[in-house]
């Protein structure tokens, strides 16, 4: 599928911010008054910034909200649902703890499994959809959640923790690049279930169905070379887990702290990029382009 920037943006800060938010709220000493304001605006602003970058890859996102009003069936909506009870439940968590030193224990464990339930529903998106093989496994919302937890424990300082969740998201990883890599052609579709002419014979194209690309080809069909590919996921993997691990190895300082955290949000972002090049879209087939 395209790339689109937005939705890049939207699925690497938000799966940031939330899982900060989660580490903030089920801490049994979560930081208070100047502190605790900074931790939560640096997650406020992830998370937050994330989900308002995904609005500009709608064509009316002006009605973005009505989104929110099928949750019963809609794995969007109900990301937007999670999302908005967990920004509200711990913006109350975080003022109580900024400006009163109190901690409401149970707000922020409720709003720590909002975050991880919106981190899920964002991954269900991608998760449950039958024409995009690669995506449809469950690996792909662990490869969510383990990005967002080992994301938040980097941004909250929690060092031992982060390194121990960079190493299994860095598994998962490479297991979901390896059964994405088979699962076009072990789902069994191809040209002829694509045109719904398999029963007849083989079936294989002439010409293009159209002399020029129309909005599923711009939208569902990106083709991105297996060279090239390989290359930015050797580059994804050394800035997501390898540098990171590295500086987090390292005699503590704020300097390799922040070039650990630097690198993680850039291999997440090479990553996601990736998430959504190699997506190998079905209707590719019928347009002969896979």
């Amino acid at each position: 599928m395209h790339p689109a920037p937005s939705v890049i943006i939207f699925t690497t800060l938000s799966g940031l911010g939330f899982g900060l938010l989660f580490w903030l709220g089920i801490d049994p000493t979560p930081p208070t008054g100047v502190m605790g304001f900074i931790f939560f605006a640096i997650a406020y602003a992830l998370a937050v910034g994330g989900l308002l970058s995904s609005t500009f890859h709608l064509g009316h996102p002006e009605r973005a909200w009505r989104a929110m009003t099928q949750w019963r069936t809609s794995w969007l909506s109900r990301e937007g649902v999670c999302a908005v009870a967990a920004l509200c439940i711990l913006g109350i968590y975080a003022a109580a703890l900024i400006f009163l030193g109190t901690h409401i224990a149970f707000l922020g464990w409720i709003g720590a499994a909002l975050s991880l339930g919106t981190v899920f529903t964002t991954s269900m998106i991608y998760g449950q959809l039958a024409t995009v093989p690669r995506w449809k496994t469950p690996l792909t919302p662990a490869l969510y959640l383990t990005f967002s937890l080992a994301g938040g424990a980097l941004l909250s300082g929690r060092a031992s923790t982060a390194i121990a969740l960079l190493l299994f998201a860095a598994a998962v990883q490479l297991a979901w690049w390896q059964r994405g890599d088979k699962a076009l052609l072990q789902s069994g579709t191809d040209l002829g279930t694509a045109t719904g002419l398999g029963e007849r014979g083989v079936v294989r194209s002439m010409a293009h169905p159209h002399s020029s690309p129309n909005y599923l080809m711009k939208e569902f069909v990106y083709v991105v070379g297996r060279k090239h590919a390989m290359k930015l996921r050797g580059i994804a993997f050394a800035l997501t887990f390898i540098l990171p691990l590295v500086f987090l190895l390292m005699p503590f300082s704020h300097a390799f702290a922040a070039l650990a955290v630097i690198s993680h949000i850039a291999g997440v972002a090479c990553s996601r990029w990736l998430f959504f090049a190699e997506a190998e879209h079905v209707v590719g087939l019928y347009y002969g382009m896979r």
